[in-house]
């Protein structure tokens, strides 16, 4: 008792200095912005919501407007309001919204680079895991390469490929790719490090080539977690070529730059709307092809085991 009652106050010991280097850390970031900004940082605090308050749109039905590119009553001859301009005909009686056609080219760009990016992670892990080819200079190269692709954000990465590829998504597509070659790479291989070996000294001992020990003892058992970490991966790289978009990567980020510089409050938050829908959408969509490919029985007795 008197070892736990110790072992008790050490921890609470710590807990009170891990608060207090918290604390002084906070105070010293907000000191920081602060003096970075000229002294205004704490005086415009209790006006940080006011952009939200007075950035309101004439008329709640008017994000509708802008989101289906409906005729507005506000229409004053300019792009302002003149949504019609912005649709893109399919026919011409058919036409998809500016919006809708944006986010579209948005979804594209994420499943493209979580697609090429998942084959070519797929096909690298196996080289950088210690328990399939060792500590030699083979698993160092490619864990170093691994490190090279996720070292850098996908929109620095993206700013430098627009001045070489010019504005537009494959800039996008090659950014979110090379970041998700690194990402997924590191958690494949991590998983195929923590895989049962019997299956592979078996298939060794009839003598099986590093191929076939690979593709009938390493992948089956490995597949169920890659399946979920690159459905998660999509999640991301949707958010993320929205946020590349912004830079010239195309898509409905840029879109959402041009409404809030233009201060269209309609075009911003039916764009906000639609991001939110697609974000639930796709994670709803991930959750039920995981149930598909992996199995219900194999989740509910993972969820048994946890």
């Amino acid at each position: 008792m008197r070892h736990y009652q110790q072992q008790l106050r050490t921890r609470r010991i710590y807990t009170v200095l891990a608060i207090v280097v918290f604390l002084v850390a906070l105070w010293a970031s907000l000191d920081f912005a602060n003096s970075a900004n000229s002294g205004k940082f704490f005086e415009r605090l209790p006006y940080v919501f006011d952009f939200i308050r007075n950035f309101v749109p004439d008329s709640p039905m008017e994000i509708v407007r802008a989101m289906f590119d409906l005729p507005s009553p506000y229409a004053d001859g300019s792009l302002r309001y003149d949504y019609t301009s912005e649709r893109v005909y399919i026919t011409d009686g058919f036409y998809i919204p500016h919006f809708i056609y944006q986010l579209i080219i948005t979804v594209n760009i994420a499943l493209i680079a979580t697609i090429i990016g998942f084959v070519l992670a797929f096909l690298l892990c196996f080289f950088a895991s210690t328990n399939l080819v060792g500590a030699g200079a083979t698993r160092w190269v490619v864990r170093r390469i691994m490190e090279i692709m996720r070292a850098f954000p996908e929109i620095v990465v993206a700013g430098l490929l627009t001045a070489i590829l010019s504005i537009g998504p494959i800039a996008a597509i090659v950014a979110i790719t090379i970041h998700t070659i690194g990402a997924l790479g590191k958690l494949f291989f991590e998983v195929v490090e923590n895989v049962d070996m019997r299956p592979d000294e078996g298939l060794r001992a009839t003598g099986a080539r590093w191929v076939e020990r690979v593709r009938y003892a390493i992948v089956p058992q490995v597949l169920p977690n890659f399946v979920s970490y690159t459905l998660l991966r999509a999640e991301i790289n949707v958010r993320a070529s929205t946020i590349i978009g912004a830079v010239g990567g195309g898509g409905i980020g840029e879109v959402f730059r041009l409404a809030i510089g233009r201060d269209h409050a309609a075009k911003t938050y039916a764009i906000v709307i639609l991001l939110l829908v697609t974000i639930i959408a796709v994670d709803q969509f991930s959750s039920w092809l995981r149930r598909r490919l992996i199995g219900q029985q194999f989740l509910d007795a993972a969820r048994g085991a946890v």
